[in-house]
């Protein structure tokens, strides 16, 4: 619900106009409640888990959790860890699964993949035939195969590359960022939200890659949806002033490591990154009220479509 000031407030400046206190007129402050963003004096802020609450904010905060509700509307979840943990399972049994099947050389990884344009591969996949683009005609080349990509049919690539892996360090190292970033994105919006905001990063990397990658690329790894994490904490912190300097630091070293070394893909964490970042604004600026969920949930559909819309339309270019 939108929030109301008590009877006895006064107007929110001094005839100096500087801005005091919302509920003692004649104390001047600069401080802002984290939530309302009425000013408050030093007798009335309280301390929040991010910056200061006014009194009011903190007794809704404390009804809201008690009824079960998140920071930004969500159901709250019991354990905030249990989601990151459970996709971490499912990129650990998805790469298990590719090492039985070949490891490098897997045909599962190869159909898990996002590539752009399907390739006439030869042997185990490491070279493929450039002029062949069609499974006709690679069928009668000898002993090649044809290898479907994102534009002539295989759909699923849009999500599936971003949970497959077939080395062990790239797997540690994005399940080692989804347990640190994730839960407390999952604390602040709930688990249902959660795992939406982290399904639209790895969508909207799989855009990016699709549309800026090569066209016979092929890119796999869960970054995509990490570094949407790394957007969303970004926006928490932002909009409730967090301090954001240990985050920045490590974008940065993030971003410097993706254009450093070969074969990372900037593709993927750039688009995750920007999807992560747009959902969160999303949950976070979505109109307070009843119809608070349906604006948050129409918010995330919008970004949706949007960025199918953006495979198919380069999908038809690419035919």
């Amino acid at each position: 619900m939108n929030d109301a000031l008590p009877p006895s407030v006064g107007p929110s400046t001094s005839p100096s106009g500087v801005p005091h206190c919302y509920r003692h007129p004649g104390r001047e402050t600069y401080i802002r409640c984290q939530r309302c963003e009425r000013h408050v004096c030093p007798e009335c802020m309280r301390d929040a888990a991010v910056g200061f609450q006014c009194p009011e904010c903190v007794a809704r905060g404390a009804k809201e959790t008690r009824s079960g509700r998140a920071l930004l509307g969500g159901r709250r979840s019991e354990n905030p860890q249990a989601t990151s943990l459970g996709l971490a399972g499912v990129n650990l049994v998805i790469w298990v699964a590719v090492l039985v099947t070949g490891g490098a050389t897997s045909w599962l990884a190869d159909r898990l993949m996002l590539s752009p344009l399907g390739r006439c591969v030869v042997g185990d996949g490491s070279q493929w035939y450039p002029n062949v683009d069609g499974a006709g005609l690679c069928a009668t080349l000898p002993g090649a195969s044809w290898q479907s990509g994102l534009a002539d049919g295989a759909w699923w690539q849009v999500l599936t590359h971003g949970f497959v892996h077939v080395d062990l360090w790239h797997l540690a190292l994005n399940a080692v960022g989804l347990m640190i970033l994730g839960p407390p994105v999952e604390q602040a919006m709930g688990r249902l939200r959660f795992l939406a905001l982290y399904l639209l990063a790895t969508l909207t990397a799989g855009a990016t890659i699709f549309v800026f990658a090569p066209p016979y690329s092929a890119t796999l790894g869960a970054s995509g949806g990490v570094f949407g994490l790394m957007g969303a904490l970004l926006v928490l912190s932002v909009r409730f002033r967090g301090d954001v300097r240990g985050l920045v630091t490590l974008l940065v070293l993030n971003a410097v490591i993706t254009f450093a070394v070969p074969g990372i893909s900037w593709q993927g964490h750039l688009g995750g990154f920007v999807g992560g970042a747009l959902a969160a604004a999303v949950l976070v600026y979505a109109p307070r009220g009843e119809r608070r969920s349906l604006w948050q949930w129409l918010g995330f559909a919008l970004i949706a479509v949007v960025v199918l819309a953006v495979f198919v339309a380069r999908a038809l270019a690419l035919r």
